[in-house]
């Protein structure tokens, strides 16, 4: 019993420092910010921005009641489905393994990232009220952003973790043992946090004196630079680099790990071992299919009139869509869980 406590109470240890970790990141390039914006005195009239309009999805009254009731419903189903998940991983002894380690930790990551977007629409849509303050727009910018990246990462070490299981069962529990599940979510975090924080810096230095209308519904990159009136090229720049270099590191480490499991798995002598095995595996293969398809919707490049709306709808499926469906998606050929 003692040394579950201690156990939970390391990992709650982690959580703690990566969330001031987190804070401390962001207070400091606020400040940052703010220093350079009032060591020069030109600049002062083109960055006195305070707030920002969100335009939202549409104008459309009878729209934005649908939106709203469906926003609701699907927040709520989120974040019922992955509180169940943690809250069951959690006082479950017989899921204390290195698979259900990491589902608790996506399912943390999924309620904070529809957390980060949805609540703030919803009050919009319900008040009518489309202002945000330029320092709540930097905070929902920066936290959706690393709850999201984190995912990413998070994605490739659970294929990893479905690889040691299915290519090296019996060196499972050795390899994937509850320090090495700490550290790999700990250097998930830590990765997601160096990428993330060089653009995001440069991104509070920008200047916005023409307009302070975003289109969109949440505070997103591409409408806010679309609206800035400094230089924006080497930010551009820096974000599809950084982009680029999450999709295909962490998309690597998937298709590999998968590559040897399809490969170990038909090897396997009867049809129920392989059946099995492919069932283990096939909800995370549908999460991660949802995932990466999402995002290469928006990296196709449309005409520039649908892009704002392709936009839309991807951030749509991604905020509040898939952290409904993924809590059913693992839960349902998960005998265990059920």
């Amino acid at each position: 019993m003692h040394v579950k406590y201690i156990a939970q109470l390391s990992q709650t240890k982690v959580i703690v420092y990566v969330f001031l970790t987190l804070f401390s990141d962001l207070t400091f390039l606020s400040f940052t910010c703010r220093l350079g914006r009032t060591q020069d005195p030109a600049m002062r009239n083109h960055t006195s921005l305070t707030r920002f309009i969100l335009l939202g999805l549409t104008d459309d009254p009878h729209m934005q009641i649908l939106i709203f009731l469906f926003l609701l419903l699907t927040y709520m189903l989120s974040l019922t489905g992955n509180l169940i998940i943690l809250l069951l991983i959690l006082v479950d002894s017989h899921l204390k393994t290195a698979m259900y380690f990491f589902l608790q930790n996506f399912s943390f990551l999924e309620i904070s990232f529809t957390s980060a977007c949805i609540p703030r629409f919803l009050y919009s849509i319900s008040t009518g009220d489309r202002a945000i303050t330029y320092n709540a727009c930097a905070c929902q910018l920066f936290f959706t952003y690393v709850f999201a990246v984190t995912e990413f990462f998070l994605l490739a070490a659970m294929s990893f973790d479905r690889y040691v299981a299915i290519c090296k069962p019996l060196h499972y529990v050795t390899i994937m043992n509850h320090r090495v599940c700490r550290r790999i979510v700990f250097c998930c975090w830590m990765a997601t946090l160096l990428i993330i924080s060089p653009p995001f810096s440069f991104g509070l230095a920008l200047e916005f004196c023409d307009s302070n209308v975003i289109d969109h519904f949440v505070c997103d990159v591409n409408p806010l630079l679309k609206i800035a009136c400094s230089e924006t090229r080497f930010i551009e720049q820096m974000t599809l680099a950084g982009t680029v270099l999450i999709f295909i590191l962490t998309l690597v480490c998937v298709v590999l790990s998968y590559v040897y499991i399809i490969r170990t798995i038909l090897e396997f002598p009867s049809a129920q071992q392989r059946t099995k095995a492919f069932s283990t595996c096939s909800s995370h293969i549908i999460v991660v299919s949802i995932t990466y398809g999402s995002c290469i919707f928006v990296y196709i490049k449309p005409s520039a009139k649908d892009e704002m709306t392709i936009n839309k709808g991807v951030t749509i499926l991604t905020t509040s869509i898939s952290p409904m469906l993924n809590p059913f998606i693992y839960t349902l050929r998960n005998k265990q869980v059920k």
